[in-house]
Order: C-alpha cells, then sequence, then structure tokens
C-alpha cells in the first residue's frame, strides 16, 4: 500500500530531526521523517557538539543564535533529558587585525540581542587561569557559547515533532523519486510513499538523494579528526572548587578548539594541508557508512597538537584516550544549503553542514518557514542553494572545499579574494585584462577584473588581507575612477544574467511580477519583484524590445535565483530563456564617452537616458542601452563574446581607461545605488527601501496588499545615505547604528566616494531619523564614528545631469 504524507524529510540526523520538529510547532503534523539507519547515523552521531554563536555572516548567526536559545530550554520543552553545558568560549587573538574581526562580530552580537565582550588580554586569565597568554593581542568571550550531546539532542528533536503528531521511520532508505500528477512518489524497500514537498537532509548523502531528483548538489567530504584526553587531577581539582567548566578555548590564528571533556580535553584541529575522502577511485563512498569512522591520522596534526600544549601546558599531563576521525561534509563556501532545491518543484535542501549541530535549530526553523510561508522570517542568502548556479564541479567543490577547512577560522578581509578553484569562467576578454595589470575577483564564476594594478603596486594576497580602506588598491581605483569623471572609462562585464522573455500577453504576466511600470517599446527600467509581503526580492533591467519581448538582466550572482522566481508562476505559453553565456558586456562611461563612441558607431547617441537600440559598433552588430551604474555619461555595449572582443580593443585603442569592480562599487555608492542582496534583500519591503517611486499604486501586482498596509501604517524603517567620519576604514555590512546609547540602525553597504572623497554609508535607519541632517553614529569595528544623513538623492550630481547629458 502507499504510504501519503505532506510533507517527507529523507535523513535523521539532528537537521533532519530539527526540521520535523519545527515543521509541527508550526502545524504541519502530517509529516514522515525517514531514515536509512537509526537517528544520527551519520555526521551527528561522531559530531563533538559545539554550539558556538559566532559568525562573520549575519544570517549564519541568526541561525546560531536560534539554536543555542532553542536548545537552552528545549529538553524541558520536550521533557526529554539533555546534557547541555553552557560555559562560556574564549577566543584568542594573535594581531590587531584578528582583534577587529572580534570588534565587528561582538557589534553583530549585540545587535542581535548577545552580550559578547571583547577582552584585554590582561582580562584573559581570569577566565581561563591555565592559559600562556604572552603573545596575544587579546580575545573574545561569548557567554552563550557551550557542548551538547548530539545524539540526545536529535532524540529530543524527534520526541518533540512525535508528540505533535509528526512521525519518522528508521531502517527505511529512499533509493527513488519520480513527479506524478503535481506529487512526489518516493520509493523505498517497504513501499511507495506519496507527499506534496520532499526535504533532502541527507548530510554527506546528500549528493546520492540529490541525485534521484535530477539535482547535483555541490558538496565534497572531509575527514575531520578530535582528540579525547584523559581526567587531568589539576583539571579536576579547579572544576570542583569554582562548580564549573573552563569556557570552550579557540585559538583560531593557530586553527583548533580546546574543549574541557568531564576532567579531561577535547582538541579539535582544523589543519592546513587537510584530507578529503570519497574522491578517487581507490577510496569510492561506501553504500552505508552509518556509524563509521576513518582510521586515525595523527600525523598531520602534530603541529596542532604541539601549539595547543604550548598555549595550555596542562595539556601535556593528560594521556591520549581516544580518536575521533570521521566525514564532515563542505560546500563550496563552507556555508550549508537551506532553501528550495534549484530546478526541482516542491523539493527543498537542507543538507551540507559543516556545523550541523549549532546550526541544526536554526535550519530547522527556516526550512519550516520556506515550506509552510513560501519565504523566511529574514533574508537567508548566505545558505540558499541557488547561491551556487551549476558551474561547481565536482573538482571545484573539493579544491573550495579543501580551502574553506584548511582555513576554517580565516578572516574574511573585503578585498581578499580566496585563490582556490579560480578561472571556471572567463570572458572574452580576460588575457587582455591580465595584460594591462588586471587584479581579478570571481562573481557567479566570471573571472571580473577587481582592479588594475599599476607599476610598483602589491599584487600580492598577503597585500590584501586588511580590513583598512588604504590598501595596495587605493590609488589605483582612485585613478579609475578620476578618469571616469573626467573622461572616459570602460569595465569589461562578463556573466551579466540574461533572459528573454516573450509569447502573447508576456507584458500582461510581467506587469503583475513587478511593482512599477512597464518600459515602452525601445525603453529601459529598473523594476523592483516584491514578495508576497512586499520585501524586495529582486532588481532587473527590463529591455522592451517589442509589446510582447523583453530581455531581462539581472545580478551575475542573481542568475538561478531570479530564474527560478521567474519561472515558478510563468505561464506555460510563455518562453523564458537564460541567454546569459551568448552575451557579454561593456560599460563605456564618463563626460567623454559619447565623443568616443561616435568615432565607433553611427547609432543616434543623441537618444535619451534610459533607451536602448540596436547599431554597428565598430563594425559588430551591437546592442547599446543608455545607462550607467557608474552614474555618469553612459551605455551598456552588449553583443556576443567575440564582438566584445573587438569593440573593447577598439574602444581602448581610442583612450578609454580601463577600470574594476572596486571603482564601481565606489561611484555607484556615491549615487546611492543598491547592490543586490546588501541594500536590497528580503530583510526590507520596497517602502523601507525608498522604492516608493518604483511603485504603482493603479494597478495590482504581487505584494500590493502588504505594501498599501505598510504604507497607511508607515514604514518602521526608512532608506537613508550616511556620510561618515572615519579615516581608515569603510563600514562593514551591518554594522551598527547608533543614537546616544540606542541602536536606530544597520548600515547595508558601506565604501569610500573617491569624486567626493567622502566615506559613505547606505543603511536602514529608523523612520523618525532618515532626515537630512540628523547626525548619529556608526560602530565600525568597535569604535563609533560620526554619520550624518544626506538629502534624499544621489551625493554625486544630485539632479543626474551628468546621465542625462
Amino acid at each position: 500500500m502507499t504510504q501519503t504524507a505532506r510533507v517527507v524529510v529523507i535523513g535523521g540526523g539532528v537537521v533532519g530531526a530539527s526540521v520535523l520538529y519545527h515543521l509541527a510547532k508550526a502545524g504541519w503534523t502530517d509529516c514522515l521523517l525517514l531514515e536509512r539507519n537509526e537517528l544520527t547515523a551519520g555526521s551527528t552521531w561522531h559530531a563533538a557538539g559545539n554550539v558556538p554563536t559566532f559568525s562573520s555572516s549575519w544570517a549564519v548567526m541568526n541561525i546560531q543564535r536560534y539554536s543555542a536559545e532553542l536548545y537552552r530550554g528545549l529538553g524541558e520543552a520536550v521533557d526529554y533529558p539533555m546534557n547541555y553545558h553552557v560555559t562560556g568560549s574564549l577566543r584568542l587573538a594573535h594581531s590587531t587585525e584578528r582583534m577587529r574581526e572580534f570588534e565587528r562580530v561582538a557589534g553583530m552580537g549585540r545587535y542581535q540581542g548577545m552580550d559578547i565582550e571583547v577582552m584585554a588580554t590582561e582580562d584573559i586569565q581570569a577566565r581561563y587561569p591555565f592559559l600562556a597568554t604572552h603573545d596575544l593581542a587579546g580575545g573574545l568571550y561569548d557567554p552563550h557559547d557551550g557542548d551538547i550531546d548530539p545524539a540526545q539532542l536529535t532524540q529530543a528533536l524527534a520526541k518533540g515533532a512525535r508528540d505533535m503528531g509528526a512521525r519518522a521511520e528508521r531502517f527505511r532508505p529512499v533509493t527513488g523519486a519520480r513527479r506524478e500528477n503535481g506529487e512526489w512518489i518516493l520509493e523505498t524497500p517497504k513501499g511507495e510513499i506519496r507527499c506534496e514537498y520532499v526535504v533532502n537532509a541527507a548530510g554527506y548523502y546528500a549528493d546520492r538523494v540529490g541525485a534521484l531528483f535530477g539535482r547535483k548538489v555541490p558538496m565534497m567530504v572531509m575527514s575531520h579528526q578530535y582528540l579525547l584526553f584523559d581526567n587531568i587531577p589539576e583539571l579536576e581539582s579547579w572544576s570542583k572548587d569554582n562548580n564549573a567548566k573552563l569556557p570552550l578555548l579557540r585559538d583560531v590564528d593557530s586553527s583548533y578548539y580546546l574543549r574541557q571533556e568531564k576532567y579531561g580535553f577535547n582538541l579539535g584541529p582544523y589543519e592546513n594541508p587537510c584530507k578529503a575522502h570519497w574522491i578517487t577511485p581507490d577510496d569510492p563512498m561506501p553504500e552505508d557508512f552509518s556509524f563509521q569512522l576513518y582510521p586515525d591520522d595523527l600525523e598531520r596534526l602534530e603541529w596542532h597538537i604541539n601549539d595547543a600544549m604550548a598555549r595550555v601546558p596542562l595539556l601535556e599531563k593528560a594521556n591520549l584516550q581516544k580518536v575521533i576521525n570521521g566525514p564532515i561534509p563542505y560546500t563550496p563556501d563552507g556555508n550549508p544549503l537551506i532553501g528550495p532545491m534549484p530546478g526541482v518543484p516542491n523539493a527543498f535542501e537542507a543538507c551540507v553542514f559543516t556545523f550541523g549541530i549549532c546550526q541544526g535549530g536554526g535550519a530547522g526553523k527556516v526550512l519550516a518557514e520556506w515550506i509552510t510561508q513560501g519565504g523566511t522570517e529574514r533574508d537567508m542568502w548566505a545558505v540558499d542553494p541557488r547561491r551556487f548556479t551549476g558551474f561547481e564541479s565536482r573538482d571545484y567543490c573539493i579544491a573550495k572545499g579543501m580551502e574553506v577547512y584548511g582555513h576554517e577560522y580565516a578572516m574574511h578581509f573585503p578585498h581578499h579574494a580566496w585563490p582556490a578553484g579560480r578561472d571556471q569562467k572567463h570572458g572574452p576578454n580576460h588575457a587582455r585584462l591580465q595584460a594591462l595589470g588586471a587584479q581579478f575577483g570571481a562573481y557567479n564564476g566570471w573571472e571580473r577584473a577587481n582592479w588594475f594594478a599599476r607599476a610598483g603596486d602589491d599584487t600580492s594576497e598577503a597585500g590584501t588581507q586588511t580590513w583598512r580602506r588604504e590598501g595596495p588598491w587605493f590609488g589605483a581605483v582612485k585613478a579609475e575612477c578620476e578618469a571616469v569623471r573626467d573622461g572616459v572609462g570602460v569595465l569589461d562585464l562578463p556573466g551579466f544574467s540574461r533572459f528573454e522573455l516573450k509569447g502573447e500577453g508576456a507584458a500582461v504576466w510581467l506587469d503583475a511580477q513587478i511593482s512599477g511600470r512597464l518600459p515602452r517599446v525601445g525603453r529601459v527600467s529598473l523594476a523592483y519583484f516584491p514578495d508576497h509581503r512586499g520585501r524586495i526580492v529582486t532588481e532587473m533591467s527590463l529591455v522592451r524590445h517589442a509589446p510582447d519581448h523583453f530581455t531581462l538582466i539581472t545580478a551575475a550572482t542573481a542568475q538561478l535565483h531570479d530564474f527560478e522566481w521567474l519561472k515558478r508562476s510563468l505561464p506555460e505559453h510563455l518562453t523564458l530563456t537564460d541567454h546569459t553565456d551568448d552575451y557579454s558586456t561593456l560599460i563605456i562611461t564618463g563626460p567623454q564617452s559619447r565623443a568616443l563612441l561616435t568615432k565607433l558607431t553611427d547609432a543616434d547617441l543623441s537618444l535619451p537616458w534610459l533607451s536602448h537600440q540596436s547599431a554597428e559598433v565598430a563594425g559588430r552588430d551591437a546592442h547599446l542601452l543608455r545607462v550607467s551604474f557608474a552614474g555618469e555619461l553612459g551605455w551598456e555595449v552588449h553583443a556576443t563574446p567575440a564582438d566584445i572582443a573587438h569593440i573593447y580593443a577598439e574602444v581602448l585603442a581610442l583612450g578609454a581607461t580601463p577600470f574594476g569592480m572596486f571603482a564601481l562599487n565606489s561611484l555607484r555608492i556615491e549615487k546611492g545605488y543598491r547592490a543586490w542582496k546588501g541594500d536590497l534583500s528580503t530583510d526590507y519591503t520596497l517602502l523601507e527601501g525608498g522604492l516608493e517611486r518604483f511603485i504603482d499604486w493603479t494597478k495590482e501586482f504581487h505584494g500590493k496588499p502588504a505594501l498599501e498596509a505598510e504604507k497607511q501604517a508607515g514604514p518602521a524603517k526608512r532608506f537613508a545615505l550616511l556620510t561618515v567620519e572615519s579615516p581608515e576604514f569603510d563600514p562593514p555590512y551591518m554594522s551598527t547604528i547608533w543614537q546616544g546609547d540606542t541602536v536606530v540602525g544597520e548600515t547595508t553597504s558601506g565604501y569610500f566616494g573617491h569624486r567626493t572623497g567622502k566615506c559613505i554609508a547606505l543603511a536602514m535607519l529608523r523612520a523618525d531619523l532618515a532626515t537630512p541632517g540628523t547626525e548619529l553614529e556608526i560602530e565600525i569595528f568597535g569604535r563609533r564614528h560620526r554619520a550624518t544623513v544626506q538629502p534624499d538623492g544621489p551625493l554625486w550630481d544630485p539632479n543626474n545631469e551628468s546621465l542625462r547629458a
């Protein structure tokens, strides 16, 4: 007989159990969890069980904070005994750069209600008396950190779900999946199951489960070891005298954690070089690796063991009792996959968790929101599976996974580009850009020039590992911005996501998806797509060729996200095709851009701003859009890759200055132009985002009722542009904004404007404070800097005279 369930969760680790628990908590009790073995048989079984809240990602910190809050009351809530020790944790800093990272995270934590303390060196030993501190710069103390028994946690979540009416079946693997009549039919050795939704929570089996749905999961598996040491009399005596455990210690610059385990220690290094598993023919992934471990491999941990013993000499007195060496899955960026399964209807992913214990609780909440509400409470792009777009080969996943593991505690500097897995996609001008001194960054796998090094500029990787504004790139970027301001610059921009929409009724359908008006034929417009709550899903440029024929252009990283957003409600008689790889783009901009293009084309360059036309440029077919994200007179030139290469060469020959993405960021922020998934995200509504001029209240569109209700009540936050008196640092994303002792907002992006000579922040403020002249403070690496709200509009060329020239 065929069983039925509304949702089937595949995988019985902590994440799968949490998804089941949160679905039931949301009232969806007709849910079934399937586990191929016993609950916890995968990575959960051998996990160390640490529960940190620390993260440099706003979204991941939210997930981990929620987990810690949930776990503190879970045992009582579901009536299940749990060993959860909230010991606090201490992170050590060996440099001022690390201390700045700590200040940054502490600021984010305060905004989320967590009391994270940055500590001077002299205060550290009071927290951890057995520690050598002679070479430290300071530390970070998190009182909410601790450790939990992973098996008890999983069983508690499963019990709570069952008590609410959900079900869990062990020893029932899913062996096949097919789609019938809008439902999923899952095949198992014990019969088929018909369901509406399915969740892949299969841990390091996630790629195998994904393959059943035609999905290539971007992941690999690392070998991670931790060492358990026997009791130490001095530690036992201290613990009994103080009735406490030592805080969990993380020496992040040496890349390991050290945790008190009873009266001994648990040492967990993240070594480099490290070891991946199941990646070669002579090391195939077993059909079933439940409750199994790899052989010990201590030789590669020797440096970390010695370093830990020097840091905590008490460790030298302990006997090594046991080594745990098990598989841990990694995505190419180290963050898990939580959200819609790309390209697969009514299927979701909650898998590839490197830190599944501390993220499991929050992951269950987020995934349940996706299924039951169609979206999440907070923007979760950092963990959205659609951030990977399909170019990620197995070799790429292995290289990036090993890089992340080997730099598990690395600082993520704003201008640093990680070297592994590069050169996935090249634009047609790549070799020419290299010859010009381009320093590249990867954007959805596309190599783009970030800046162009001059003779004598430091191009080392080490030179980019700083939080300071004036790194090796600063002078070159300033010169690039000035060239755009005073003459003409050209930016090579491969990888713009580009979709073609056509078919009878395309305009009617598209009009209902966006908040504003469609452009007329021959015109271009910026369009915003709200969700049902009126929040900002995405921004696209709409190019209208004919009444029912459009090109939609969006960010490189939004390729899969935006395509799927459009496809979800696209009528069958309309066609939507992805032409991202078929074209490339140049931005030619600056007050002399018209004079330069006049020498290359017979196009009508007098057509107004936001117009478009087909023409020959340098003898090649191209399409010209009268727009410029740099905020100067300019055009986007779109053509095939081969033709773009020829056009680029001709533009350079006529004296245009090549500029890169860092300069573009400086230029756009002076205009107050928003960037996707920073300034534009589902954390904010269109009204909060200051986008009311893109709302046509006279028509019906997706999300209109929510926006009408918000308009009547008044938005709680407002978008604002601020100048910041910060001589050394630009404000990072989600820097806290203060008025006196009150938190009143957050930055969404920040950078230095070279045309204006000012540090600029785009921000969301309490609505009553978003008025010109309001003086506030922005917390940047632990220090507050004066900031002033500017008039609503661009800081550079406020009347857009240059754009319209």
